[in-house]
């Protein structure tokens, strides 16, 4: 019986979502643009970086056909490789909103078809009523904050108030997230869990995707820092997903990373959490090690769009991608005879883009493994196609979404 690991590039899309001009996103391209920018140079940093972009191995496996797939052009300035060791695709996503849960989910194989729910754009973006609440049943006296903001941005801003005042900070984007930053030893770690706790569920009824808790340390505006203790609060999947489907028949999912919040645990058999990129590769590894017959590994590798393309940070996430990209041959190398790997992500970042929020994009579909053909999967119609290809792989009955490319 063969194995299966799912890597999840958070937020590396490819552009040419035929859907992006509703989403305000028409030309957004994470790939293409971090690659044009490299190319002319501006994705130089000392000591981290130069030149064009640098992904030999992903290259390999058809990154750059993918992106041809989306866009109907190879990015700028990246090599050819010499030959092609994958099989390569690109997938559209079905699902409303261009959130975390959405794109995960609808990868193991439950599209989001209905309308999340939404903070507006305003200054005192929280109802008064769900505030109220939340005072009331946390016992807290009050907040700051309360707007749409970026994470880094908002503790610069209110953080050494919240030190004095010990009232939490509450933020929200343009995803169905409330977003609770708070000092881990001023504040306390447990008590900004048990606070997100509490909101999350008084934010069931407004349909609202994740809690998010954000720790961050430090004594001023320049030293504050978050941390990687962040947890995410998520409303369960509205239907069975992958990982149900595989405990239900004795297998095992091993979920790295923000995984098993994202799933509200549901279908995960063993959690494995590790901060930064390069620890959750390593973690990934080990996990794999490890994994038996008809098991599952699932990693999400968060920094991408975390700390790369939610800041903006074109050159970071370039040095990211090329970082992940030299460890391709460590996943290879413990592969067994039968097993596949997927490399794909959930949405886009383009850190060129206007804002600071995830952008409607097509992702890769970057799949090997001992004994795989290398070829085109051609464009697929739903990132379901993903969850349901490793279904078949893994010996389940087909789902209700989805259809394996393999």
């Amino acid at each position: 019986m063969a194995r299966a690991f799912l890597y999840v590039l958070d937020s590396f899309g490819i552009g040419g979502a035929p859907d992006a001009k509703a989403y305000g996103d028409l030309g957004a391209d994470t790939l293409g643009h971090i690659a044009e920018f490299c190319a002319a140079g501006l994705g130089d940093r000392a000591g981290l970086r130069s030149g064009p972009l640098k992904l030999p191995n992903l290259s390999a496996l058809g990154l750059l056909e993918a992106a041809k797939l989306a866009t109907r052009h190879y990015p700028a300035s990246m090599e050819q490789p010499e030959r092609l060791l994958g099989r390569y695709g690109a997938a559209n996503e079905v699902s409303r909103g261009k959130d975390t849960p959405s794109g995960h989910w609808e990868i193991a194989g439950t599209p989001v078809m209905f309308d999340w729910g939404y903070f507006p754009d305003q200054p005192d973006c929280f109802p008064q009523e769900l505030l109220d609440a939340i005072y009331r049943e946390a016992g807290i006296s009050g907040s700051l904050g309360n707007c749409h903001a970026s994470g880094t941005e908002i503790i610069k801003r209110f953080g050494q108030e919240h030190v004095w005042t010990r009232r939490p900070i509450f933020y929200t984007s343009a995803d169905s997230v409330f977003q609770i930053a708070a000092h881990e030893y001023h504040f306390g770690l447990e008590r900004l869990l048990k606070l997100c706790e509490v909101v999350r569920e008084l934010t069931y009824d407004l349909n609202i995707g994740r809690v998010i808790a954000r720790p961050f340390i430090g004594e001023t505006a320049e030293t504050f820092k978050r941390t990687g203790n962040r947890r995410d609060f998520s409303i369960a999947p509205p239907e069975e997903t992958l990982l149900d489907r595989l405990t239900a028949a004795g297998r095992n999912v091993l979920a790295v990373g923000k995984i098993s919040d994202i799933f509200a645990g549901k279908g995960v058999t063993r959690l494995i959490k590790a901060d930064g990129n390069d620890a959750l590769v390593t973690a990934s590894l080990k996990a794999m090690d490890e994994a038996g017959e008809g098991d599952l590994v699932f990693t999400n590798l968060v920094d991408f769009d975390m700390v790369y393309g939610h800041r903006r940070d074109v050159a970071g996430y370039a040095a990211a991608l090329e970082a992940f990209d030299a460890r391709i041959e460590e996943i290879a190398a413990r592969m067994r005879p039968g097993d596949i790997a997927v490399l794909t992500a959930d949405h886009g970042c383009d850190p060129t883009w206007r804002g600071s929020d995830h952008t409607r994009e097509r992702v890769p579909v970057l799949v090997f493994g001992p004994g795989l053909q290398p070829g085109s999967l051609g464009l697929r119609e739903t990132y379901a196609d993903i969850g349901e290809s490793i279904a078949h792989h893994l010996g389940l009955d087909p789902g209700r979404y989805g259809a394996s490319f393999l």
